[in-house]
């Protein structure tokens, strides 16, 4: 909002001091990514405006000497560490709100003073709250991994948190990568994509443009799929309050995810891509196959190069009727209506499932009509 709407930072400072968000927020959240299957999380301790949520020895301008008159992420820190959560830090290093934010592109004296700020904020960061998992940064711009002396910040973090993994947005590829609103494997890389839950980052009261469950599930499978995570965010209100749509939307996750959550922490990289209406998953010659638009009483699965043995819905013990050819397994005697948002197969092969993904169907020549 801030850059959006041009607000000058002597203009936007004072909202700092009207947050006043409620009791226990943070254990909301906590409790809410527990529900909904996920495994850790990442809190926004500084975005791009400069106000901290820590409590930090280096401004003014942070939670415990403003509004809110205490230390935001350590509630964060102890909630998720009472709901069994690993968690990490968003630390975004452009800063709209120090003096030498912008000026320490073109001025030295501005720059070694604006790092040494950044070092020293992200110091306390990996000092205060006891053992961190995750570090994510955010936007190096006006600098590059040089002038931010990351490799120099890099280490220092190291040696305050050996089992850290940092992010690659200091300038340096460090752990793993972040694809940002898309779903873009790495290769040979950790990876893991960052998605709004609706088009917003923050919270924006007109954005009903909310995904479903359905969409989320099916881009947490395919991120399982090629071996990368699924960092979804999501924005409070004022008072630190969840939006209800996205309480309803992540109950309705962990529900699929209380059934069919080992298909996808327990997941390999999978060969086999997608069809139409299906993606897959992986654990050694074990296929899943999860099925988003149920296309009846038979699914049928093409091009695959194994022999299939059985067949079962996950998480039931029934078999499922199957029929297998050159080209195509048949799942037959299936109920007409979805049995659930996304309805996953278990299948067993003679080894580990491969599909023919360059077949090509012969073609007549073309006729050109005048």
């Amino acid at each position: 909002v801030m850059e959006n709407e041009g607000i000058p930072a002597a203009e936007y400072e004072p909202y700092a001091d009207k947050f006043k968000p409620k009791p226990n927020a943070a254990g909301d959240w906590a409790k809410l990514a527990r529900r909904a299957g996920m495994k850790y999380m990442v809190m926004t301790t500084k975005h791009h405006e400069g106000f901290c949520l820590f409590d930090s020895k280096l401004t003014t301008y942070c939670a415990t000497k403003r509004g809110p008159g205490r230390d935001l992420v350590r509630e964060y820190v102890e909630a998720a560490r009472a709901e069994g959560l690993r968690f990490g830090f968003y630390y975004s290093l452009m800063d709209w709100h120090h003096p030498d934010g912008a000026r320490c592109m073109k001025d030295e004296v501005s720059r070694r003073r604006f790092v040494d700020y950044i070092h020293g904020q992200v110091k306390e960061l990996m000092t205060n709250y006891g053992k961190v998992d995750v570090l994510w940064y955010d936007v190096p711009w006006p600098l590059d991994a040089k002038g931010w002396e990351s490799v120099e910040m890099n280490t220092m973090v190291r040696k305050l948190q050996p089992d850290i993994i940092i992010n690659n947005r200091s300038k340096i590829p460090e752990d793993f990568d972040t694809p940002e609103q898309r779903i873009e494997a790495s290769a040979n890389r950790p990876w893991e994509s960052c998605m709004t839950l609706n088009d917003s980052w923050g919270y924006h009261i007109s954005d009903r443009n909310w995904k479903s469950p359905t969409t989320v599930i099916r881009n947490l499978i395919t991120c399982a799929r090629d071996g990368g995570n699924y960092l979804l965010n999501i924005g409070p209100t004022e008072d630190g309050s969840i939006p209800p749509e996205s309480a309803q939307i992540l109950s309705t996750v962990g529900d699929w995810m209380n059934k069919h959550g080992d298909t996808i922490r327990l997941s390999d990289n999978c060969q086999p891509r997608r069809g139409n209406y299906v993606s897959y998953t992986r654990k050694g010659n074990t296929l899943y196959a999860h099925v988003f638009y149920w296309p009846g009483e038979t699914v049928v699965l093409a091009n695959f190069l194994n022999k299939v043995s059985s067949v079962k819905m996950h998480g039931a013990s029934t078999p499922v009727k199957f029929e297998q050819d050159d080209f195509r397994v048949r799942l037959t005697g299936l109920p007409t209506k979805a049995p659930e948002l996304v309805t996953t197969f278990e299948i067993e092969c003679d080894s580990e499932p491969r599909q023919n993904q360059e077949l090509k169907r012969a073609e007549k020549p073309r006729e050109t009509k005048y």
